[in-house]
């Protein structure tokens, strides 16, 4: 084999592609970013080193990653961005409460929590084992002090330093103690920010002293745990670099991370396609600059071709040394050389075999109630809708994008077997909101009867808030003015329900569930209170009701 042909090999071995989870290409849900399979294959079978899934179940995912492996004919790195278990990407899998549910858990327990961390990443890294992945693309050890921030949000472990570092490093212990390789990301940071670098480039604007207190500890923590691997953040710290973003920047990627932290596992880009790259580099240019940086491993270039062709050529002209993608491929087998062999053939019922007592046990300990169940349910005898079904008004960002709440999740059929009429407000319905101060719901539009209100609201990529600018406090209070709020569940963002729950009058009942998958619905449901009605009627009836 030539030289150039080794080189373009070496070159293929540093990129990490994005495919969908399923198996033929009109099922892609992503074609923007998830490469069909012609080029996918054209791609691993010239080296690339790396694919990352999104999409499909659980059994059809193991039956992929086995395809992927084949047409690679290499060992392979294969992995996922399943930071709440792999359930949340793969259906079928286990499904486990956002990290941030721990890290308010660990504020009472600290030992529970930790050791409940633990159990997290060990069942992460089982699952994804069994699905053939052998990459979990976690933990986030940002520390989400910001409560606006957009896209971080309940995906961190924590919302100070303690508490992140703590759990990130126990996830990591859990994870990695199952032969799969875990993650910290998105370094050095990126939970003080209120935009999302999906969309733009936020600017961190924090001294180093800062960062050395707030944002650098769980990082610490995870490599102190033996991470194998980390994250980079699309950021600008001018404190560390006033000219390039942190995935792209030399003092932040080996003046910071390698030397003076001492890191020595994988270092990967975030996803180069996000518009904070790619609104002001070419995909060949970015490229190059993450690895001129010290990056080992380039996720998701906005153009695989474009970006070969220009490391290729920033080798040929000296920008980039061999040696140094050597010893980047070389940092790519030790970490492969640490998981489990793959399984000689896919199986398909084994990679969809959910823990579900570890999932309901996460759910029932990081639950949280605005006061104990009584006897009549937590209603008062003078409340005007006691007994009467009435609107169940339910917000989510958009009834197109809810794995959560498919027609059988609990916060649907529940209340609707009861006689309840499900409204729901999202993105893509007409509006609800009349834009009144004191009044901003148009209640004439939702029809007579009593209100439950339950809100789907945390961060998540590409959304660009964290459902921070709707005016629910003052909704809940004209709900309560009317006489026709029965009762409020908050699934998801810690801080909405910390607006709200001081604002709940006597006698009307309210839950705070920081997961949103239907588990985590029909517990906040049975701790809602039996005065609605909706509730279990048979004990352990749990999810399925």
């Amino acid at each position: 084999m030539s030289s150039e042909a080794d080189l373009q090999r070496l070159i293929h071995q540093l990129l990490v592609v994005r495919a969908s989870g399923t198996l033929a290409d009109h099922q892609r849900g992503y074609p923007r970013w998830e490469l069909p399979n012609a080029q996918l294959r054209a791609l691993l079978e010239a080296g690339a080193g790396g694919v990352i899934l999104l999409g499909g179940s659980a059994a059809e995912v193991a039956l992929r990653c086995a395809q992927l492996r084949r047409w690679a004919g290499q060992p392979l790195l294969l992995c996922a961005d399943v930071e709440e278990g792999v359930g949340q990407r793969f259906d079928g899998a286990t499904w486990l409460v956002p990290p941030l549910a721990l890290g308010r858990l660990y504020r009472q327990e600290p030992q529970r929590a930790i050791a409940l961390a633990e159990r997290y990443g060990r069942c992460t890294g089982r699952d994804a084992r069994a699905l053939g992945l052998n990459w979990v693309l976690g933990p986030v050890c940002d520390v989400n002090n910001n409560p606006a921030n957009p896209v971080i949000n309940v995906r961190a472990w924590g919302d100070d330093p303690a508490s992140a570092g703590a759990l990130a490093a126990a996830f990591v212990r859990g994870a990695q103690s199952e032969k799969v390789l875990a993650c910290a990301k998105h370094f050095p940071g990126h939970g003080d920010t209120s935009s999302d670098s999906h969309l733009t480039l936020p600017l961190l604007p924090h001294s180093r002293d800062r960062l050395a207190a707030i944002e650098l500890p769980p990082f610490e923590q995870a490599i102190a745990a033996g991470v194998a691997s980390v994250m980079t953040a699309h950021l600008m710290l001018p404190a560390l670099d006033p000219e390039r973003p942190a995935t792209l920047s030399r003092p932040v990627l080996t003046g910071l991370l390698r030397e003076q932290l001492g890191f020595g596992g994988l270092v990967v880009t975030d996803a180069l396609v996000m518009e904070a790259i790619t609104s002001r580099y070419g995909a060949g240019e970015a490229a190059v600059l993450a690895l001129e940086a010290g990056a080992d491993l380039v996720l998701m270039p906005a153009d695989a071709a474009a970006a070969i062709a220009a490391i290729a050529e920033a080798v040929h002209s000296g920008r980039l040394s061999r040696d140094q993608l050597e010893a980047s491929a070389e940092r790519r087998r030790r970490a492969l050389a640490c998981c489990a062999e793959p399984a000689a053939a896919p199986d398909p019922e084994a990679a969809a075999q959910p823990d579900q007592a570890l999932a309901l046990e996460l759910v029932i300990a990081t639950l949280e109630a605005s006061r104990e169940e009584t006897p009549d349910g937590g209603r008062t005898a003078t409340d005007p809708t006691a007994g009467q079904p009435g609107i169940n008004l339910i917000r989510l960002d958009s009834a197109l994008a809810a794995p959560f709440l498919p027609a059988t999740a609990p916060a649907l059929s529940r209340p609707e077997a009861r006689g309840w009429r499900s409204v729901l407000l999202e993105s893509r319905s007409p509006s609800l909101w009349s834009g009144g101060a004191d009044a901003p719901l148009a209640l004439e539009h939702l029809g007579p009867g009593p209100v439950l209100l339950q809100l789907f609201v945390r961060g998540n990529p590409f959304r660009g808030s964290a459902g921070s600018a709707e005016p629910w406090p003052a909704a809940l209070q004209q709900l309560v003015t009317a006489g026709r709020l029965a009762g409020v569940v908050v699934y998801g963002s810690p801080y909405l329900w910390e607006e709200l729950q001081p604002l709940l009058p006597a006698g009307i009942p309210g839950v705070y569930s920081p997961g949103q998958m239907p588990l985590a619905q029909a517990e906040a449901l049975n701790r809602l209170g039996r005065g609605l009605g909706l509730g279990d009627t048979e004990a352990g009836a749990g999810f399925t009701d």
